[in-house]
């Protein structure tokens, strides 16, 4: 058989491996202008492996984007328990939100983690101890022959090794306390995080449940609304069979309730988002259907009298970002110290002990001289060292300085994102702070537009219904009631968002629920 040479063998292996590596391009889309085909498994779902091809025939319209469905996929997470007949408040909302919302519990898996990680750089203080076995066998056979004689000869071996390892950095000149308080500072800011997390959901679940009824308040008043119309419109009639109305007047009144009905379906379909909006605040199934209780009115919180300079100065120290900032620039102080002490000697103490075990067995046919045809040999020995030393870096072509000077800038960047995160939390409160101001005047101006409203109203429609009075009156005062309840009820619901706002802001939003109890 004619032997390859080295070149076209080469060849060959390495066309093979090429075609190895693009082997699995038929696990993609033929095409960029038909469908994917996915491989699927008995159960549905979808595996790797090469897609189905279409055939030729098969037109770009007729093709099909849906991709299969995972039937393990198909089941819907139940919702909450919830408790038959009772209506849940605010408080019990975000007892319920902070429970199930799954933000909580991913950002108490990054604590913990981050927690563990602190550990973790702790345990650099302790020696490193470990354990290694190695066994070898060896065997060599073959005969030897000569003009006068042959003979064959045969030898084997075995043996294990154990050896036992110790390894202690004695001293490093504060690299491991840097390193140690890195990741605890890093375990306060994940900390931070989780508590800022159940802060937002706080918020988000009150400006929600706020938004929410506002959304009820607008039912109501145009409920009122379509009966004032009904009302005019009943007005109407009369004055028309007694010869005082015309068919004009009927009409508008017919139309105005007309317009009515539409405000109040329009209404519904506004309560029913802000619904599934204050579910999705929560976090919790969209299926779930809890009772909502009815918002229990309240004073609105009073204007604050406090300096905003007052304001900051005691809210700035206690805001999550800003923490989180002052956190994360001590983090990158304790890694330039780090950094720095890698150009320091290490002290370390190192130990082993190994015990070493051997057979070896030789064999020749026939024997040779006085040695015997087999011959079996065995033993063990033991050993160990001790060894206290001290490591010098010399040179690395700059490394250790490259990391150094990169410490540094982060932390000097770190320290810059703190003075803009006091900047950014003052703006915010500021902020915060004018539109709680501008929000609680617009309520006061509503109310007294409602006041006004309803005076205009009741006047306007018992001049009508008199036969003193125009219809246009009438429904003009009935729609600017309605204007003046709405504004009412939003201008509530805005102030009440608006002190969440703040209170998110001066990072005291557990006011909010402490108030809804």
């Amino acid at each position: 058989m004619p032997r390859l040479k080295p070149s076209f063998a080469l060849a060959i292996l390495t066309a093979g491996l090429a075609g190895c590596a693009t082997s699995s391009i038929d696990m993609a889309p033929e095409s960029p202008n038909h469908p994917w085909q996915p491989k699927t498994d008995a159960a549905g779902a979808i595996v790797p492996g090469p897609a189905a091809r279409s055939t030729a025939s098969t037109s770009v319209l007729a093709s099909s984007y849906q991709l299969p469905a995972n039937p393990a996929l198909a089941a819907v997470p139940p919702p909450v328990a919830l408790s038959q007949g009772h209506a849940y408040g605010l408080a019990e909302l975000i007892d319920m939100a902070e429970a199930a919302n799954p933000l909580t519990r991913i950002a108490w898996n990054d604590a913990r983690n981050a927690a563990l990680a602190a550990g973790i750089t702790k345990s650099a203080y302790l020696p490193q101890l470990s354990i290694a076995a190695m066994g070898q066998y060896a065997n060599a056979q073959g005969p030897n022959s000569s003009a006068l004689d042959g003979s064959s000869a045969s030898g084997s071996g075995h043996g294990a090794t154990s050896v036992l390892s110790l390894q202690w950095l004695l001293f490093d000149f504060g690299g491991r306390a840097a390193r140690v308080e890195a990741a605890s500072q890093g375990s306060v800011v994940a900390n931070i995080g989780f508590t800022a997390v159940h802060q937002q959901v706080i918020f988000d679940v009150s400006v929600a449940f706020y938004m929410y009824q506002a959304a009820r308040a607008r039912i109501v008043t145009t409920r009122q609304g379509l009966d004032n119309a009904d009302a005019i419109h009943a007005a109407a009639q009369s004055r028309y069979k007694h010869g005082i109305g015309t068919v004009i007047e009927v009409a508008q009144a017919a139309q105005n309730r007309a317009q009515a009905k539409l405000a109040l379906v329009q209404a519904q379909g506004v309560e029913s988002n802000a619904y599934l909006a204050l579910i999705s605040a929560m976090g919790i199934s969209p299926l779930s259907k809890p009772a909502i209780a009815e918002m229990p009115a309240r004073a609105l919180p009073a204007p604050v009298s406090d300096s905003i300079e007052r304001i900051v100065s005691d809210a700035i120290a206690r805001r999550p970002d800003v923490l989180s900032a002052y956190a994360a620039e001590r983090i990158n102080f304790a890694r330039v110290k780090s950094a720095e002490s890698e150009f320091m000697p290490k002290v370390f103490l190192a130990a082993n002990g190994a015990y070493n075990t051997g057979n070896s067995s030789i064999s020749a046919v026939p024997g040779i001289g006085q040695q015997l045809p087999t011959v079996n040999l065995s033993g063990g020995r033991y050993g160990g060292s001790v060894i206290v030393g001290v490591t010098i870096p010399l040179y690395d072509g700059g490394l250790r300085q490259a990391v150094l000077a990169q410490t540094r800038n982060d932390a000097d960047s770190a320290s810059t994102r703190l003075v803009r995160s006091r900047e950014d939390a003052v703006r915010q409160i500021v902020v915060a702070q004018n539109t709680l101001q501008t929000s609680l005047a617009a309520n006061a101006a509503a109310r007294e537009l409602l006041g006004a409203a309803q005076t205009t109203y009741d006047a306007a429609f018992d001049a009508y219904r008199q036969g003193v009075g125009s219809i246009t009156d009438a429904l003009l005062a009935q729609n600017q009631l309605l204007v003046a309840k709405n504004a009412n009820a939003d201008s509530y619901s805005g102030a009440l968002s608006a002190a969440a706002a703040l209170a998110l802001a001066t990072g005291a939003i557990d006011s909010i629920a402490a108030q809804s109890n």
